[in-house]
């Protein structure tokens, strides 16, 4: 092995005879997984894959996938992880990273190499090069416009995973296209943990997968979290073993938090934050029932600047593949999340281009979704602006029923249960009932 993955490839080994992955109910040790990056190092031989090259690896969580992940991180590839999420930008993402080869793991586990005709020259990617070190392209999820293509060096973001920490039974919500995915998948396997990959990220089967193999951290997001309360699948199985629950990607609805605490006293809620531009901050919860948090660690610095969270990080991305560089001068990235402040801790708004500006009054929607969300009949609920000649903006929400309900019926019930709740200009002023899901493969909201 190269140096890239020595130090984890060595303590993989000491856990050979242990369980390092469940896939389909299977569980492959350590060793076996070390026994097909070797394989892969001989595939990668074989197919004249370079150091430095761009490489699609298109896949989920399967021992094939996980192997080769590890095995094109030695090589000292560029790693362009993409899933099922990312299908209908497939094209456009594989154009702006250059990839140069594409290795696809289905999901029995077989796979299929192809190259292109591109060849990368994108000066990041040179530059990148230059230095020997493995990378990785995360593309943002696009939610408030076009995606953006943030180039990592790899031994940067490896880097935080070199001090042992607590070993975990972790189910892999978030996928490998996601920073939070790749973060899940080397905290597991460099402290010897087990990783417990889904087929579906519904409900159903993420309780049944936690009830069968004991799992003990589930890293989700708000939007899921939502969705298994209003299930009740929580009800049909066996969820002891579960000791933390982490959720990040979009601002926790108040009332969605304190309903899960009530629900599960004994499981640690912990709220996490990290961007794609970034990686991933260390992070403490006030306690579990607090949207509070502290966060920062090694490698991080933080600081707040007109109510707007800034923060200047060891593992930051060198840069967009198509975008111009978001760092200023002594290199802090603005993240736009507004933020109050008490002490040590923060407490996440929302993002400030979600704001609600009602005649200069600011409306955060996630405050407004919490109090909607604790309403009977109510699925689900995603409140943004629209325009208007008088006050700037209206209030306006969209919601899930859980049975239908006629409209005007349900606005007056609406605007009776918000008037102790909300402030006036907080109360939406239009509402529209929808059927469609309001989030994407991610589980994160869509407010566009």
């Amino acid at each position: 092995m190269q140096q890239h993955i020595q130090w984890l490839t060595d303590r993989m080994a000491g856990w050979s005879g242990e369980p390092c992955l469940i896939w389909n109910d299977c569980a492959t040790t350590y060793g076996e997984i070390l026994d097909r990056v070797n394989f892969w190092r001989g595939f990668l031989d074989e197919h004249q894959v370079a150091p430095g090259e761009m490489v699609t690896l298109d896949g989920d969580y399967s021992p094939a996938a996980v192997s080769l992940l590890l095995a094109l991180i030695d090589r000292g590839a560029i790693v362009v992880p993409l899933t099922k999420a990312a299908e209908t930008q497939r094209d456009e993402f594989l154009e702006i990273a250059q990839v140069e080869s594409i290795i696809c793991v289905d999901e029995y586990d077989r796979w299929t190499f192809t190259r292109t005709e591109r060849i990368a020259d994108n000066p990041l990617i040179v530059e990148l090069r230059q230095t020997g070190d493995p990378g990785l392209v995360l593309f943002s999820s696009g939610s408030t416009g076009k995606s953006k293509a943030a180039l990592h060096n790899f031994a940067h973001l490896l880097e935080k995973f070199k001090t042992p920490r607590q070993r975990m039974r972790t189910i892999t919500f978030l996928l490998l296209d996601h920073i939070g995915g790749i973060n899940t998948l080397l905290y597991t396997l460099s402290n010897g943990g087990v990783v417990i990959s889904i087929r579906d990220r519904n409900p159903e089967v993420v309780c049944r997968a936690i009830a069968e193999h004991k799992a003990e951290m589930l890293p989700t997001s708000p939007t899921f979290i939502n969705l298994l309360l209003m299930s009740h699948a929580y009800e049909r199985y066996d969820l002891s073993s579960l000791k933390l629950v982490t959720y990040g990607t979009e601002v926790m609805p108040e009332s969605t938090l304190t309903r899960m605490h009530e629900l599960f006293p004994h499981i640690k809620l912990q709220q996490t934050y990290g961007l794609s531009e970034l990686g991933i901050l260390r992070s403490k919860s006030k306690d579990s029932g607090s949207l509070w948090v502290k966060v920062g660690g090694e490698g991080f610095e933080t600081k707040v600047v007109d109510g707007v969270l800034w923060i200047k990080a060891h593992s930051a991305m060198l840069g967009y593949l198509n975008a111009p560089s978001p760092f200023d001068a002594e290199g802090w990235f603005n993240t736009n999340d507004m933020v109050e402040v008490d002490g040590e801790y923060i407490r996440i708004l929302g993002r400030k281009s979600e704001i609600i500006n009602v005649g200069g009054q600011k409306v955060y929607p996630a405050e407004v979704e919490s109090v909607l969300l604790q309403m009977d009949n109510v699925a689900d609920a995603v409140v943004v602006g629209e325009p208007h000649p008088l006050t700037g903006n209206i209030v306006t929400a969209r919601v899930n029923l859980v049975q239908p309900e006629p409209a005007q019926a349900f606005r007056q019930r609406m605007r009776a249960f918000c008037r102790d709740r909300l402030a006036p200009f907080k109360t939406p002023v239009k509402v529209e009932i929808v059927d469609n899901e309001q989030f994407n493969a991610r589980y994160k909201r869509v407010r566009r």
